[in-house]
């Protein structure tokens, strides 16, 4: 079985203003198509998220879980 690519960071929580995610970007309706979306189809999407992202205001959050398990293999305290 083939892993699906995701831009998932495991912050799901949408932005009411743009109606994209905070943690990827996304739409609700993408993130609900996803894993029935083609391969080509996920890659447009992921090419758009950059841009996106960038006009979401920013809050500060709390550390992800992914995160911190990058940070503590890594070895920082």
């Amino acid at each position: 079985m083939t892993a699906i690519e995701s831009p998932c960071i495991l912050v799901c929580s949408m932005d009411i203003k743009t109606g994209y995610c905070f943690g990827c970007g996304r739409t609700r309706e993408e993130i609900a198509a996803w894993i029935g979306m083609t391969p080509q189809a996920r890659r447009a999407v992921m090419e758009e998220l950059p841009a996106r992202l960038s006009t979401i205001e920013r809050k500060p959050r709390r550390e992800t879980r992914r995160r911190l398990i990058a940070r503590t293999r890594a070895g920082e305290s």
